[in-house]
C-alpha cells in the first residue's frame, strides 16, 4: 500500500525568534494535508524552541493541527529538565491524527556534554537519553532519531530490530564539509536495516545547501538542496518482502540491496560481546 510523507526544508525563522517556526509550521502542514499527505516531516529544533530557558512549546499546536487535518507531523523541540540548570533532552515527537498522545524520542548519542552550547543557534546543556522506542501507526511502525546520530548505525539498527521500517531522521542546520558523507549515510541506513529513511533540514537562508532525502534500501526516492515542501509517495511492500527474505545465488539479478540482514541468515547476536568490548563512557567534544 502505498502512502505519501511530505518532506519540508523550511526557512527557518532565526533561533531568537522561532517561535515564529509555529504559524509556518501550521501552515505546512494544511497545505500537506491538501496534497493528500499521510506524514510531515520537519527538521530537528523546527518550529523550536533552540534555546534555554524554553519560551514556548509547539506540541499543542502541532498536536492539533495534525488531528484537524488527519495527518502525522513529525517535527522537533526540546523538553526542559532542570531551567536553572539549562538542561533539556533534545526531542523528535510525532503527533498522530487520532489525538492520541504524541510519540517522543529523546536523542541518545552522542554522551552529554555537546555541541548543543555556546554556538550561534541552540544554546541548552544536552541530557542524553537511553530508550529507542518505535511506534505503530496503519501504515507501518515508525522509529525516531535525528540528525548525526546517522553517524552511529547502533541507532537506527536498535530501531529496526524493534521493528521500525519507516525511520524519521531529521536534521538541523547546513552540513559544511559533512554534507557528503551525510549524504551517504542516510542510503546507508536504508539499506542496512531495509527501511525507508526521511531526512530534513533547517535552512537559515536560501543561500545554504539543503539537504532532504527519502531513501529506500534499493534507490534514493526523493532528494533536495532548497527549501520547500514536496510530497513523496512510499510504500513498505518491497523493503518487508526484502526483511523476510533471504539472499542466495542470483538474488543480485533481482534486488539492490542484500535480503535478510536483519534475521538469523545475516545476525549473530552471539558475538556482539566478543567484538565490541564496551569501551569507557567518554563525553563528546
Amino acid at each position: 500500500m502505498t502512502f505519501r510523507i511530505a518532506v519540508v526544508q523550511p526557512i527557518s525563522h532565526a533561533p531568537e525568534d522561532a517561535q515564529a517556526n509555529v504559524a509556518d509550521a501550521l501552515r505546512f502542514i494544511e497545505r500537506a494535508a491538501d496534497e493528500g499527505a499521510d506524514f510531515v516531516c520537519f527538521p530537528e529544533t523546527y518550529p523550536g524552541p533552540w534555546r534555554m530557558p524554553a519560551s514556548f512549546d509547539p506540541t499543542p499546536a502541532l498536536a492539533e493541527a495534525a488531528v484537524k487535518h488527519g495527518v502525522h507531523a513529525v517535527f522537533g523541540t526540546i523538553e526542559p529538565l532542570d531551567p536553572t540548570a539549562a538542561t533539556a533532552h533534545n526531542l523528535i515527537v510525532m503527533a498522530y491524527p487520532d489525538g492520541r498522545a504524541p510519540a517522543r524520542y529523546r536523542r541518545t548519542h552522542p554522551n552529554g556534554p555537546w555541541i548543543y552550547t555556546g554556538g550561534p543557534t541552540w544554546e541548552f546543556q544536552y541530557v542524553a537519553a537511553d530508550e529507542f522506542p518505535v511506534f505503530d501507526t496503519r501504515h507501518g511502525k515508525v522509529g525516531l532519531a535525528m540528525c548525526s546520530e546517522v553517524y552511529m548505525p547502533e541507532v537506527s539498527r536498535a530501531l529496526a530490530l524493534r521493528g521500525a521500517e519507516l525511520i524519521f531522521m531529521p536534521a538541523g542546520t547546513d552540513k559544511r564539509r559533512l554534507w557528503a558523507t551525510w549524504r551517504n549515510l542516510i542510503w546507508a541506513r536504508a539499506i542496512e536495516n531495509l527501511a525507508i529513511v526521511v531526512t530534513t533540514q533547517n535552512l537559515l537562508s536560501h543561500a545554504e545547501r539543503g539537504l532532504a532525502m527519502v531513501a529506500a534500501p534499493e534507490e534514493i526516492l526523493f532528494e533536495s538542496t532548497v527549501a520547500g515542501l514536496t510530497i513523496v509517495d512510499v510504500s513498505l511492500e518491497r523493503a518487508r518482502a526484502m526483511r523476510a527474505g533471504r539472499d542466495g545465488v542470483g538474488a543480485s539479478s533481482e534486488f539492490g540491496a542484500k535480503q535478510g540482514v536483519l534475521g538469523p541468515q545475516w545476525q549473530r547476536p552471539e558475538l556482539y560481546d566478543t567484538f565490541y568490548p564496551r569501551p569507557l563512557r567518554e563525553a563528546a567534544e
